[in-house]
């Protein structure tokens, strides 16, 4: 355990910042797994920026590493020029 009152400070904040992060990252995978799995065009138009910020966020204050975000945003882009790309009926 720690002795001194600046690591027990130190321990209380680590605990925070890592519990909001893993709050912040389980949110942002939960959009991307909803942004996948919709076929709506205008849904996907109207969440796409909106997650890609977060996603850009997460990657600055290296929650995720920044490949991964890039990598996730490529894919949505992709998945978002199809729909756009496809007829409307």
């Amino acid at each position: 355990m720690a002795n001194h009152k600046s690591s027990e400070k130190r321990i209380r904040s680590t605990e925070t910042k890592k519990t909001q992060n893993r709050y912040q990252a389980k949110t942002v995978r939960n959009a991307v797994k909803k942004l996948r799995s919709t076929t709506d065009k205008e849904a996907v138009v109207k969440s796409l920026p909106e997650v890609i910020s977060h996603l850009d966020k997460l990657a600055k204050k290296s929650v995720i590493h920044k490949n991964k975000a890039a990598n996730l945003k490529s894919k949505m882009m992709k998945k978002a020029n199809k729909l756009a790309n496809t007829k409307a009926e």
